[in-house]
């Protein structure tokens, strides 16, 4: 019976304490609950620059500058065409999960390659290739570009590199010695199609949800625009385009670049409010 009486009499000091902290916890739950957007708007959440994981499509437009490595060696000048397009489409994130300032660019360009053929020094003469001192081709690519970027609020600097596969659509052969017949045709000799590495760098002046940019691109070729034994089966002869394109253009954020979204901002200012909360409680206690 003594037993009984004091387990009773513990039972009865106890409870009030803790009733009082099941009360507490009721309130913290229910303000998890029920916080609304109109008070979450009101608490002040630091704003620091963070970069996001974002999407964006671009459009540039620039010039071409063309010349060929020839093996053996011929003497030539840089070609320079006004006609260079791309469209472009960039995913930014995080190499492997946590490496920042990562992106993948996919993109279809159309701009020109070819050479010319200028006098020979020594020779004082100017070489031909199939009657030409002049080569112009149209040409549309596809490439597919690692892009490395550092960003600041309003300013960004990358850098990109990648394969590409690409399509010779037209040939224009110039020159004194050109057969009329072939200076607009493929002969069956030329390779149409193309494959190599392209890269840049570039910086963009960023006016969300714009860019704007500034950049310059290297392109090298890995398959020569004719078969090496198209003139001889003894002694081959290669040449493999090289490009410099400089362009400028812009790009649309179709997804938020920096900052924290609306979600990400109502989270923290309940983590605010809660901790204020239970920072209050503590001290009451």
């Amino acid at each position: 019976m003594k037993k009984i009486f004091l387990y009773f009499s513990i039972f009865l000091t106890l409870f009030p304490a803790l009733s009082i902290e099941a009360q507490e916890m009721s309130k913290r739950d229910t303000l998890k609950l029920r916080y609304p957007d109109s008070y979450l708007d009101t608490v002040k959440v630091e704003k620091i620059f963070m970069l996001n994981d974002y999407t964006s499509i671009g459009f540039e437009a620039g010039v071409n500058f063309n010349r060929m490595t020839f093996n053996p060696s011929y003497t030539q000048d840089w070609r320079y065409m006004p006609e260079y397009y791309e469209l472009t489409m960039t995913k930014y994130g995080k190499l492997f999960g946590y490496m920042p300032y990562f992106g993948v660019k996919l993109g279809v360009a159309y701009g020109h390659q070819g050479y010319k053929l200028r006098e020979d020094e020594e020779t004082q003469s100017v070489a031909t290739v199939n009657g030409a001192s002049e080569v112009d081709y149209k040409y549309l690519e596809l490439p597919l570009m690692s892009v490395f970027h550092y960003d600041m609020p309003n300013f960004k600097i990358y850098a990109e590199v990648g394969p590409y596969a690409g399509y010779r659509l037209s040939i224009k052969r110039i020159g004194d010695f050109v057969d009329p017949d072939i200076a607009t045709v493929f002969l069956d000799r030329d390779r149409r199609f193309d494959y190599g590495l392209k890269g840049g760098v570039g910086f963009s002046i960023v006016l969300s949800p714009f860019e704007f940019f500034v950049n310059g691109k290297l392109r090298y070729s890995l398959n020569p625009v004719f078969d090496p034994d198209a003139f001889s089966k003894y002694y081959y002869k290669y040449a493999y385009p090289f490009d410099v394109m400089v362009s400028a253009g812009i790009q649309f954020q179709l997804t938020k670049r920096t900052g924290k979204t609306a979600k990400m901002l109502k989270e923290e200012a309940k983590m605010i409010v809660n901790e204020r909360y239970n920072g209050n409680a503590g001290t009451d206690r």
